[in-house]
């Protein structure tokens, strides 16, 4: 039974990294190429999901939590996703925006990308440790 479910992690995780890879280094650049920045930006968006179930995946697999550790991780890479999405909108409301002005959403870019890792691997290794006390 054990192996069922390791082999189906292991195939979940082949997905979302197959997912992310799809969205990111096929998708984007294909609609950035063809001059449509508001669906590479869509794309970039629900790309979020997958990026964050790898890691998710990964810190459940990769991760060796002793006892229930906190959430702090998680609580970080939430904070950095909703503090990074409020001032990349706070720049678009003032009028700069991504199809502008790509280079002044990069630094929210990457602490979106750095706050779903966080977010994922943290709630990946809390359920790990759920999982083994149970």
């Amino acid at each position: 039974m054990s192996g069922d479910r390791s082999l189906g992690r292991t195939l979940l995780l082949v997905g979302a990294v197959a997912a992310t890879g799809i969205v990111y280094v096929g998708l984007v650049p294909l609609y950035l190429s063809a001059g449509d920045p508001d669906r590479a930006i869509r794309s970039i968006v629900v790309g979020w999901v997958p990026y964050a179930l790898v890691w998710y995946l990964l810190g459940r697999r990769l991760s060796s939590p002793e006892r229930l550790p906190n959430m702090r991780a998680a609580d970080a890479g939430l904070a950095f996703v909703l503090v990074s999405l409020l001032a990349s909108l706070g720049l678009d409301a003032w009028g700069v925006t991504p199809e502008l002005v790509p280079e002044a959403h990069a630094l929210q870019a990457v602490g979106i990308f750095v706050g779903l890792a966080l977010l994922g691997w943290g709630i990946g290794r809390r359920s790990k440790a759920l999982s083994r006390a149970a």
